[in-house]
């Protein structure tokens, strides 16, 4: 299946803004988390067609998949 990844802020370095991902079906945002390299600690917001995701949504063609990290300062 085939989803259109789009990373923000930091995840963006030495990445991609956005991608298509050809994935395994029934994939979920945990295994794209980690297959980029990221940990699930570093994940601040998942957005999964506009809407909040869980690192166990499952993904599904044609979705669009949007990782945001956590925001420090003040």
């Amino acid at each position: 299946m085939q989803i259109t990844l789009k990373l923000f802020a930091t995840f963006r370095n030495g990445r991609f803004k956005v991608a298509e991902q050809e994935l395994a079906e029934g994939c979920d945002v945990r295994q794209v988390v980690l297959s980029l390299g990221l940990t699930e600690e570093e994940i601040g917001i998942v957005m999964l067609n506009g809407r909040h995701g869980e690192l166990d949504s499952k993904l599904s063609h044609g979705d669009t998949l949007s990782l945001f990290p956590l925001v420090g300062g003040g």
